[in-house]
């Protein structure tokens, strides 16, 4: 099975949104089909992106490390791997020294 970035990109988002809204949904109108609608989102966005990140080709450690924290470990995975990308595609300029 492949992981699309798009996939991913999305799951890391809704996990953070979700993240963001459940306490702002306690510390205002706490409506609790709300709070159980957040609650499993947030969960299965998490899950996705860990897994999803875990399963993912020539990514380094470091990288699945911080996909596992929550919230926002998605975001800065996907950050990471596109500075790795980006980093392999272009050359490397020497100073001439």
């Amino acid at each position: 099975m492949t992981v699309h970035a798009r996939s991913l990109r999305l799951a890391a988002h809704g996990e953070l949104v979700s993240l963001l809204v459940m306490p702002a949904n306690l510390a205002t109108a706490h409506l609790k089909p709300l709070s159980s609608l957040l609650g499993p989102l947030h969960g299965c966005a998490y899950l996705f992106v860990v897994i999803a990140v875990w399963r993912l080709k020539g990514i380094d450690t470091t990288a699945r490390a911080i996909a596992v924290i929550p919230g926002i470990g998605g975001l800065l995975t996907l950050h990471r791997i596109g500075r790795q990308g980006s980093r392999a595609t272009t050359p490397r300029q020497d100073s001439g020294v």
